[in-house]
């Protein structure tokens, strides 16, 4: 194995970064660079590890400790604290306990009894959970190993003739096992197969990966490059020679649709979609139409490759069992043809589901899933993946991504198969699995809900998207400046990250949050703002109207025509037109949804120099009534409605503090701070409450939680004020 110049892979070590680590430190680099190249191996999937001299914290002495990936992460972000360690003579002392209970006849508990036992073998306290692959790097005598999850080997892994295509493409230097669970015995059967193949420097495992070693960490990472290149080297010379992209996977069935049509197609199905699969729990989802799905969709062979699943376990705990393929013709059937197509289809893969799980169940196995297709192929559209956040179905769009790559492979090399549907199985179900999976913290209270906050480029509109993503809410930040909306947005995304997994296609390509502009006072607009919400996540739960504007009458008591317009165009008329638009998403989608809308306490405080404001305000108390009847029962609407909020206002620009400090005869001076001055008058105002303290936008954003939560789900048609206690806004 010489190859040092790649095309299919990217060397990224560089012996001066690598030069100034040691040890475990060594260990992490190896493998963030390994993690770094998805064509090595997929988000959270794959290990290393490195067997390291140590200094036993009890005894004093130099022991051989094993530090290997521990359960979960990723290998691109893994720090220190992701790896396990444990005594590498306690790992190899552990077969004897295996063999006795193997050899008892129960070699299938023994097997999850060993994975309890690793927790014995830990070395200095390392709380860091063990993961099932950790035999398989202990039984491997060399002193550095890497098991990776590229698509070009698992193409190979998963043809017909895999083991003697590992022969012909490899030769000695690689051997092979069959398919076998991943955990002691597969380490047991891997250390066999080194010791009876001395010229060996790696395993193809059927269905699943490869695994390579060596004894230096540089020469491991550059090995495992190595075999990858050759892998993929090969199937691309055999897929040019059988036609290249224009064979692939039999040709082309049908055409994409143009760009336009494909996203106005999917804006049209998504929230219907989303409705349909969200009827345990909510998904939300990521839509890809790059010209590599698309390739795999409008193919011949996609509903054959479809239906045979996936073959690598990384693949199909994401993807499920397999796709939901749907037989439309984009360029001779419509819009009402997809949608029967995909309930139809919808309904037959809950009963395939319940039918594989019925087949394959045994009597210990955890209840039945939910049956609801998490990634769907549409011909000329794409394929929209499904998870309970933006991050896992980017991950699951990504998992299937490397699906539809590896059949690539396969079918140009030789012939795809799938894993055995009792193997997949009993990977979905396995009891270690279950448990995993309980271990994992709640779900936050927020969690699986996409809520959009119109008016979120400033003051309580900001404040109530930051409220609302603590809680796991994704959040459309809405403004009518788009650039005050993406700040906002940023700000959410630079403080909790856009999460794992390839990016989706268009605005799908995002993380917790996006910024969107649109005008409300502007139908066209907040659908085509709506629409773009339903590509990013595939549909919307809740919204929350902040956005208004205030027009002081002059010193005459007069306010311009227009600008009374304006201001029920914003305040008034702009919530209606949101709620009517959402409307029809929310009825096409059929789940339950919440919608809040801003009023004010001077909706009911007649005050002299805001008549119109005040006026528009009257009207949105009773919009809220209105709306909670026209959208009800399927949308609980409410109000909040807030007293003066100087503090973050965009409202309360420093000329207009000035003018409220001068209306009041509060002093101050021309060259004061415009925070002091904002202070000055926030105070006053607070001075006319019962509680005396400033009103500011995080009390707002209280408000709105509250009412987008199911803390208040009896509640609707209602106004909920936040003033501090505003005694001149009792309701009487």
């Amino acid at each position: 194995m010489a190859t040092k110049s790649y095309q299919h892979v990217s060397n990224l070590w560089n012996d001066a970064e690598a030069g100034a680590l040691s040890g475990m430190d060594r260990l992490v680099y190896r493998s963030n660079k390994l993690g770094a190249d998805q064509r090595i191996t997929n988000t959270g999937g794959g290990n290393t590890s490195s067997k390291l001299a140590e200094k036993d914290p009890l005894t004093g002495e130099s022991v051989e400790v094993l530090w290997v990936k521990g359960s979960g992460g990723d290998l691109r972000t893994s720090l220190r604290e992701n790896f396990s360690s444990l005594y590498q003579a306690k790992l190899i002392g552990l077969q004897k306990s295996y063999a006795a209970r193997a050899d008892k006849g129960l070699k299938s508990q023994a097997e999850d009894d060993m994975v309890g036992a690793y927790n014995h073998t830990t070395f200095n306290l390392n709380p860091r959970a063990s993961s099932i692959d950790t035999p398989l790097h202990s039984f491997i005598p060399a002193k550095f190993v890497d098991h990776m999850h590229p698509n070009a080997i698992i193409a190979i892994a998963a043809s017909a003739r895999c083991e003697e295509l590992t022969r012909e493409i490899f030769g000695d230097a690689m051997a092979y096992v069959p398919w076998m669970r991943p955990g002691f015995e597969l380490g047991l059967a891997m250390q066999e197969i080194v010791r009876g193949n001395p010229k060996a420097r790696a395993i193809m495992m059927g269905q699943h990966g490869f695994i390579s070693w060596a004894d230096d960490d540089k020469e491991c990472y550059l090995a495992t490059l190595d075999f990858i290149e050759t892998a993929a080297a090969y199937i691309e010379a055999k897929y040019q020679a059988k036609g290249g992209d224009a064979a692939a996977f039999g040709g082309a069935r049908c055409e994409s649709l143009a760009p336009e049509k494909r996203s106005e197609v999917l804006a049209a199905i998504l929230p219907w979609l989303r409705g349909q699969v969200s009827q345990q729990k909510r998904f939300i989802g990521t839509v890809q139409d790059d010209a590599k799905i698309l390739r795999f969709v409008n193919s011949k062979d996609a509903p054959r490759l479809a239906e045979l699943g996936t073959s690598c376990p990384d693949h199909f705990l994401r993807t499920k069992i397999k796709p939901l393929y749907v037989d439309w013709n984009p360029q001779t059937e419509d819009l009402a043809a997809l949608k029967t197509k995909l309930k139809a289809g919808i309904e037959q893969y809950r009963k395939d589901y319940a039918a594989y799980y019925q087949r394959c169940k045994h009597a210990n196995s955890p209840a039945m899933r939910d049956a609801n297709p998490t990634v769907v192929l549409i011909p000329g559209v794409g394929m929209i993946a499904w998870g309970k956040d933006k991050s896992e179905s980017r991950v699951t769009a990504e998992f299937y991504n490397c699906a539809v790559e590896v059949m690539r492979g396969a079918e140009a090399i030789d012939r795809y198969i799938a894993l055995p549907q009792q193997e997949a199985f009993d990977i979905e179900y396995w009891l270690l699995e279950e448990a995993k999976l309980k271990r994992m913290p709640a779900e936050k209270e927020l969690a699986r809900q996409v809520i959009v906050v119109i008016g979120a480029g400033s003051g309580i509109g900001k404040e109530t998207a930051h409220r609302l993503v603590r809680e796991g809410a994704h959040i459309v930040t809405v403004d009518l400046n788009e650039a005050s909306a993406q700040a906002t947005a940023k700000e959410i995304t630079d403080k909790y990250g856009v999460g794992i997994g390839v990016a989706g296609s268009g605005v799908s390509n995002c993380g917790p949050a996006i910024g969107f502009a649109a005008n409300i006072t502007d139908r066209p607009s907040i659908r085509r703002m709506l629409d773009q919400v339903a590509l990013a996540y595939g549909g919307f739960d809740s919204i929350c109207v902040t956005a208004g504007i205030f027009v002081a009458s002059d010193t005459t008591g007069h306010i311009p025509d227009d600008k009374w317009a304006l201001t029920f165009g914003i305040n008034v008329t702009g919530s209606y037109l949101v709620g009517d638009e959402a409307g029809k998403t929310w009825k096409e989608q059929g789940l339950k949804g919440q919608m809040v809308l801003t009023t004010s306490a001077n909706a009911v405080v007649a005050k002299k120099g805001s008549v119109a404001y005040d006026c528009s305000k009257a009207a949105a108390n009773h919009l809220v009534r209105e709306l909670s009847i026209e959208l009800s029962p399927l949308v609980r609407v409410n109000g909040v409605a807030p007293a003066t909020v100087v503090q973050g206002s965009a409202m309360f620009p420093r000329d207009r503090v000035i003018g409220s400090l001068a209306k009041y005869n509060i002093p101050y001076t021309d060259d004061e701070a415009t925070e002091s001055l904002v202070k000055k008058l926030a105070q006053f105002y607070a001075d006319r409450t019962l509680t005396k303290a400033p009103i500011t936008p995080a009390d707002q954003a209280e408000a709105y939680f509250l009412l987008v939560s199911q803390r208040l789900s009896k509640t609707t048609g209602q106004v909920i004020t936040v003033d501090g206690g505003l005694y001149e806004a009792f309701l009487r």
